[in-house]
């Protein structure tokens, strides 16, 4: 089969590479018929590694997806060959101490779709995964808002894990797939505002057609002080999206005594420093985003339903061959993109 392999920094091959085949009972053999472009694809194209996790090379990444069942392993029930299907990347153990605490997005043992030392990636024809992975869609979903579901789950997971009361008034710092997903998304939960920030114009002009409150670019303007003019007792909530030190410290300085601090953001650096004095005098409640648990089938049901569009997000397509032309444009944040597609 067709494979896009990483082969060092910035470096990609279309490659033949052997299709994978059904081993276990509960298998599903997916034809992957779109991929997204995340930004954690996009740190090991340009720097061979997040945090820990560093590329052996070749390497196939890429972990959104959408795809169709093309076999089934003798004991799968949930889904049949020709469902269309949204992907769950991560397949945990059920077996160690956090997955039996129901924190599955923390097992010990978690393996992750394109991430080093856990399992390649979707950017090939076919990939293998769990029956557990595999949500059918039922034709209510198009192959792009299928893709869409991964970020989605990550930010519908913040929301409410943070606890959004109702009327709320928030600030989501980045508003790049997770921001703008983390945006609807609260956006369903009948916040009274929201403030974003972003320093991409093409970005700034997309979450204010999307409905934010008021957005900001922090490179021409005091984001904190324009927020804070409207909103004087400070924000109940910030969604920090971005993964910069600059907006976790306005995330800090835009909360109310009270509120709460969301990382969702994954820095590229090791340490992010927190205001501690501020912090502890605003009493700040921190909630650290590690992917969603159990909230991929909520995301399905958030998009079929209607009570979330994400259509507006998807700014470009590419075929499988022009993959790097893809992770070119995202890592440069060239033409306005916000999520590249790519089709088998």
């Amino acid at each position: 089969m067709k494979a896009v392999v990483l082969t060092g920094l910035r470096q990609m091959e279309l490659r033949d590479v052997p299709a994978p085949k059904i081993k276990k009972d509960t298998d599903v053999l997916l034809k992957i018929e779109m991929v997204g472009v995340c930004g954690s694809d996009v740190h090991y194209y340009e720097t061979g590694r997040i945090g820990s996790q560093i590329v052996e090379y070749p390497f196939v990444v890429g972990h959104e997806c959408a795809a169709t069942v093309a076999a089934v392993g003798k004991s799968v029930r949930n889904v049949k060959v020709g469902d269309p299907v949204v992907v769950d990347p991560a397949v945990s153990c059920h077996k160690c101490f956090q997955c039996k605490l129901g924190r599955e997005n923390t097992c010990y043992n978690l393996r992750f779709l394109g991430t080093p030392g856990q399992g390649g990636g979707c950017l090939c024809e076919y990939i293998v995964m769990s029956q557990e992975c595999c949500y059918p869609t039922k034709g209510a979903l198009t192959f792009e808002q299928a893709v869409l579901c991964e970020p989605l789950s990550i930010a519908a997971y913040s929301v409410e894990r943070a606890k959004v009361p109702k009327n709320a008034n928030i600030a989501i710092l980045g508003a790049g797939p997770i921001g703008l997903c983390t945006f609807v998304s609260a956006k369903a939960k009948d916040i009274n505002t929201c403030y974003m920030t972003e320093k991409i114009p093409e970005r700034v002009d997309t979450a204010r057609k999307a409905g934010a409150t008021w957005v900001g670019n922090p490179d021409k303007q005091d984001i904190v002080n324009e927020v804070l003019k409207q909103q004087p007792d400070g924000l109940d909530v910030a969604f920090e999206c971005a993964g910069q030190q600059e907006t976790v410290d306005q995330c800090m300085d835009l909360l109310r005594a009270g509120g709460t601090l969301v990382l969702t953001g994954i820095p590229r650096f090791d340490r992010v420093s927190l205001a501690i004095d501020k912090m502890r005098r605003k009493e700040i409640t921190i909630v650290n985003i590690r992917r969603q648990n159990e909230f991929t089938q909520k995301s399905v049901d958030l998009i079929a339903s209607g009570r979330v569009n994400v259509d507006f997000m998807v700014t470009h397509h590419f075929p499988l061959a022009e993959t790097q032309k893809a992770f070119d444009l995202v890592a440069g944040y060239h033409d306005g993109v916000i999520k590249a597609m790519i089709s088998m």
